[in-house]
């Protein structure tokens, strides 16, 4: 690894020695973010904008990982084979939704030195934090039950291990972000790179197996107002929107740009939100092709021979062999599964430790809150589990992403509030056409998920 890449040990700024806080906060930072990892990675002084640009690459891939975790598969399955192309625009506009957010998220934490929760607990009210802080459990629990059933059904399909088992075992994985955070923050970037590098690989070849048409696919990334007119159609389109934009990662954003060593300047502010922009734009462009690959696949394979029933993971790993006549396309859908779900909870832990010190401003061992965290998403789905089932887990797994709705707006509506703050950002307040495009995408991802939440409890 180069030395401007290297990892540094952290070296905690006091708030104090840094640029004074503007007047729209009320205190100072009580502590750093992630303060283990705070300021960790060195940014080289002199060299190309290459360079630095490497230097800052990293929390753009771990915040992608959220996009394409096992909760969105299944609509992505169910748009390709119930419609086809014709959803592909529907993923493209939620990607660029996506990018806004997150380009924000990043933004609030350069600038002003607090990631989301920890800004929510200095600006509003004691009872409306606490309540702030219960949605945002609830949501990343919600979250990592997803990832824990995802995970487990791919060691079922991939192995024939019982998914009560699988669940079980992916409670493990909390050895391997304490042996990698030990190691440096670097290290755990690396692993979650590699793992989107082996979901994409496993896609590449399922696309060329599939042989979409092109034209068909192109077409797809074309609005139609036929999306609006079919009301299923617009259904399963509000479902992907909808469970796009993970609301943890806005959170996780705002606090792991901070492990970069910028300059304390305006000018070394500036750069830094222009790299970061970069980097989780980039990534963000790598989980369009993750979920544009999965809906592909099933207009291509599934949807073209009449089987618009496929909407379960499950049924659709046992259906790809046989249709597209080769084992290997099922043991890598069965692959990009199994790492999606896994890279989905290495991002969840560090979310859930953000979350807690920044809303309660009280810190747990690492260890334990992940813990805490994997309880509470791993006995829900063993109980669900063992009581009925595989289609149990199905149902668990909607209902996740139906919390995960519900809480999305508690947490974009703050970003952009403080973003569009000049007394919070001073000289970095969003410019008037991005505050508009922040506030209409806000509004546009609060109608759809009250709609989405109207029409699931209905039926």
């Amino acid at each position: 690894m180069p030395n401007d890449l290297a990892v540094s040990e952290p070296q905690i700024t006091p708030p104090a020695a840094e640029s004074k806080p503007n007047k729209g906060w009320r205190r100072e930072r009580d502590q750093a973010s992630l303060p283990e990892v705070f300021r960790s990675v060195r940014i080289p002084k002199n060299g190309s904008t290459f360079r630095k640009f490497l230097a800052f690459a990293g929390p753009g891939y771990m915040v992608a990982v959220g996009y394409m975790d096992p909760g969105n598969w299944a609509t992505d399955l169910a748009g390709g084979s119930q419609f086809g192309y014709t959803l592909l625009s529907v993923i493209m506009l939620s990607n660029l939704m996506a990018i806004v957010l997150q380009a924000l998220s990043g933004k609030l934490g350069i600038v002003t030195g607090r990631d989301l929760a920890q800004a929510c607990r200095d600006h509003y009210s004691k009872p409306v934090n606490f309540g702030l802080w219960i949605l945002c459990e609830l949501a990343i629990a919600a979250c990592d039950l997803a990832e824990v059933i995802g995970a487990a059904i791919a060691l079922n399909l991939l192995f024939n291990i019982p998914i009560l088992y699988g669940v079980i075992l992916t409670a493990l994985d909390v050895l391997i972000i304490l042996f990698l955070q030990n190691k440096g923050f670097r290290y755990l970037e690396a692993l979650v790179i590699a793992l989107i590098v082996t979901i994409g690989l496993c896609f590449a070849f399922e696309l060329f197996w599939s042989s979409p048409d092109i034209g068909g696919v192109m077409k797809g990334f074309i609005p139609t107002t036929e999306i609006i007119k079919n009301p299923e159609m617009l259904y399963i389109a509000i479902g992907i929107l909808g469970a796009t934009v993970m609301p943890h990662n806005l959170y996780l954003h705002s606090s792991i740009v901070q492990t970069r060593q910028y300059e304390q300047t305006a000018l070394g502010k500036r750069q830094a939100i222009r790299f970061s922009t970069w980097d989780s734009t980039i990534a963000l462009f790598f989980a369009l092709f993750i979920n544009a690959a999965i809906l592909i696949i099933a207009a291509a394979v599934f949807h073209t021979a009449g089987r618009t029933d496929v909407a379960e993971i499950g049924q659709a790993y046992h259906l790809l062999a046989p249709m597209l006549g080769t084992s290997m396309a099922a043991i890598l859908f069965g692959v990009a599964l199994l790492a999606s779900g896994q890279n989905s909870t290495l991002t969840g832990t560090l979310a859930g430790q953000i979350v807690m010190e920044g809303f309660l401003n009280i810190r747990l061992a690492p260890w334990l809150r992940r813990l805490i965290t994997r309880m509470i998403a791993i006995i829900p789905a063993v109980i669900v589990t063992a009581m009925y089932g595989e289609k149990g887990t199905m149902d668990l797994l909607i209902l996740s992403q139906v919390i995960l709705s519900l809480q999305l707006s508690f947490a974009v509506v703050p970003l952009v509030q403080f973003t569009g703050n000049k007394q919070k950002m001073g000289q970095f307040v969003n410019p008037m056409w991005l505050n508009i495009l922040a506030w209409l995408i806000a509004i546009i991802i609060m109608g759809l998920n009250i709609y989405l939440l109207i029409r699931t409890f209905a039926g």
